[in-house]
């Protein structure tokens, strides 16, 4: 078994989605079965859940489980070039601003959200 370090590094794909229950959003690390949390805004959802990985690593290591691994992300990059409407811009950097996070995570939420939505797994 690997250090909780080497797993901490990993680039786990996260899940972020709208509570419509308790008005908030629930994160997940899809791969780490039963890893979520939940926050007020998106930034502290996130927070929360880099937290509850902490967390759920540690339980999977003293109990000895196989940590599953991110699946093969090799061949991209994590990054793509977009352009965009100066007032689509302007919207979605106010909208991220109001959620207390950058737009850089804030797009990435809209993506998974939209995206999941439409191609469920």
């Amino acid at each position: 078994m690997k250090p909780i370090e080497y797993y901490l590094t990993l680039p786990y794909r996260m899940e972020i989605v709208p509570d419509i229950t308790e008005d908030g959003y629930v994160a997940s690390y899809p791969e780490l079965p039963g890893c979520i949390s939940s926050g007020e805004t998106i930034a502290t959802a996130v927070t929360n859940l880099e937290d509850a990985k902490k967390s759920w690593l540690e339980a999977a290591l003293e109990d000895h489980l196989v940590i599953p691994e991110p699946n093969d992300l090799e061949s991209y990059s994590g990054q793509f070039k977009l352009r965009i409407p100066k007032s689509l811009h302007r919207q979605l950097s106010e909208h991220a601003r109001q959620e207390g996070t950058s737009m850089n995570q804030y797009c990435l939420y809209l993506l998974t959200k939209f995206d999941t939505q439409y191609h469920p797994q």
